[in-house]
């Protein structure tokens, strides 16, 4: 799926790459290590169109959503979201969401890599409720802001105070006369806002904050900059560190994507099962490595010689010095302090 901005970022002189089935700017500048300094030290505009955009309507929308997901929508008031993935009956994470409670529907965001099935999911029980579902992913855009001058940007774009906003706490605005809806929304732990908004008048969006993120001394980023800084911020990314292969304890989710006190949803009795049972055979982890180098995903990690998992994401770290990334390990090799081999020769050690 091609970013509604790409001819834009194109225009621009943006190196454009796949990631994840989504074509976006890898980078904006020769080293996109400048882009990470300035993201870290100031603020950054980056293009987040790697969703896909589903609208919930209806009197039972909100009641039908909750039984469907694996967190609380219920108890969520106009303006708040959440995170919640969509598991199947084994507990397989079909998709991670970013829903949103505005007046009159539910805007849930999902990755387009999984937009068919997301779709087909949502729409599947809609049997007796009066629910109506809109594919709108090529109707509505992301894009965000994050950095140390977020708020500023935001508070002079909109007239929001990012401060008074809880994460994925959102209002109604206009910037540059555009309508949006504006999130905070932090993708690598520091202050930010998600802007949802008429494809359309995206480009109007992004010109208008580059102006004032560039006024901050700030610069768009690139994909290149944002893997990195995530992985910085221990943020897992779907579906390049948990998908359909696993379930939710073992990436590592449950205290970010899921109730236990909701009520029945999809792949429930499996989560209940393993929180009970107090482990998984495996675990997402962090590490560190001794190479420079990030290893492509996939990578086979050994312990003792034998096979301890594979890298499902990595990059070089500025702020490490070296490549950082996550990975699936054993259990009995999932601790902080572990030293698995790469098939190079190089070692990475399991961070806490």
């Amino acid at each position: 799926m091609d970013s509604p901005l790409l001819n834009h970022h194109k225009a621009a002189g943006a190196k454009i790459a796949a990631f994840s089935g989504c074509a976006l700017p890898e980078f904006f500048s020769a080293d996109w290590k400048d882009e990470w300094r300035l993201a870290r030290e100031a603020v950054a505009l980056f293009d987040t169109n790697w969703h896909a955009v589903a609208l919930l309507s209806g009197p039972d929308r909100v009641r039908y959503l909750n039984a469907i997901v694996s967190n609380d929508v219920q108890s969520l008031a106009e303006g708040q979201g959440t995170l919640a993935l969509l598991l199947d009956p084994r507990a397989h994470i079909l998709a991670e969401l970013e829903i949103y409670v505005q007046p009159d529907r539910l805007v849930v965001l999902s990755h387009a890599s999984v937009r068919e099935r997301t779709m087909a999911t949502l729409d599947k029980f809609i049997i007796m409720d009066d629910v109506e579902l809109e594919d709108a992913t090529a109707r509505l855009g992301t894009i965000a802001i994050e950095g140390e001058h977020a708020g500023t940007v935001v508070a002079q774009a909109t007239g929001l105070s990012l401060g008074g906003f809880s994460e994925f706490q959102g209002q109604h605005a206009e910037i540059a006369g555009a309508p949006c809806y504006v999130v905070r929304r932090s993708h690598f732990g520091a202050p930010g806002a998600q802007i949802i908004g008429p494809a359309e008048h995206l480009a109007t969006l992004w010109d208008t904050l580059y102006a004032m993120v560039h006024a901050s001394h700030g610069r768009p980023i690139g994909m290149s900059a944002l893997n990195a800084l995530r992985l910085e911020a221990e943020i897992p990314w779907f579906p390049l560190d948990f998908d359909d292969t696993v379930i939710p304890h073992e990436a590592a989710l449950e205290n970010t994507h899921l109730s236990f006190t909701k009520g029945c949803y999809t792949g429930q009795e499996i989560v209940e099962r393993v929180r009970s049972r107090g482990q998984v055979n495996r675990r997402r982890v962090r590490l560190t490595f001794t190479t420079p180098h990030p290893p492509t995903a996939g990578t086979k990690l050994l312990a003792d010689g034998a096979d301890a998992g594979h890298v499902t994401s990595s990059a070089f770290s500025p702020a490490a010095g070296t490549s950082i990334g996550m990975a699936y390990l054993r259990r009995e090799t999932a601790t902080p302090g572990a030293v698995v081999t790469l098939d190079s020769g190089a070692t990475a050690t399991v961070l806490a």
